[in-house]
């Protein structure tokens, strides 16, 4: 059964930021509708301004991912049933909210350090922006809109 793309959100949300408490799932929704409303580069290209097409392209989000590193992934959308504190904050987003601690991000990133890289990815198209709880967000640079 396909999720609707408020479900399919939801459980991304939980996913990939369940544990971050609710400024952390804010701020990773907030990357996700950035993708969303992007006005150029890859992400514009590629997912065309619809939510599911962002959250579907491929291996940009682990809880996407049934294996990683080789081995089964133990935590997908899939195997995780949002709870409303989910729906929430994929309605929040849905309706053009924005977390402040991600602004205009287009990454984030859990370096499971307390140290954020300068840039992520490696090909230098986002530049550090803010840490919020675990994950490091990342702005586009100039670099991105030619991806």
């Amino acid at each position: 059964m396909a999720y609707s793309q408020r479900e399919l959100f939801a459980r991304l949300i939980k996913c990939e930021a369940g544990g971050e408490g609710l400024d952390g799932m804010k701020a990773m929704a907030t990357v996700v509708m950035n993708r969303v409303n992007v006005s150029g580069g890859e992400y514009l290209r590629t997912g065309e301004g619809n939510l599911r097409s962002v959250i579907e392209q491929p291996y940009q989000f682990t809880c996407m991912l049934g294996e990683v590193y080789g081995e089964v992934n133990p935590q997908t959308v899939w195997s995780n049933e949002p709870e409303q504190i989910h729906y929430d904050v994929a309605d929040w987003a849905l309706s053009g909210n924005k977390h402040w601690g991600a602004g205009d991000s287009l990454w984030y990133f859990n370096p499971y350090s307390t140290v954020c890289s300068d840039y992520f990815p490696s090909n230098k198209t986002g530049s550090y922006f803010n840490r919020v709880n675990e994950h490091c967000f990342y702005l586009p640079t100039p670099l991105y809109y030619q991806t």
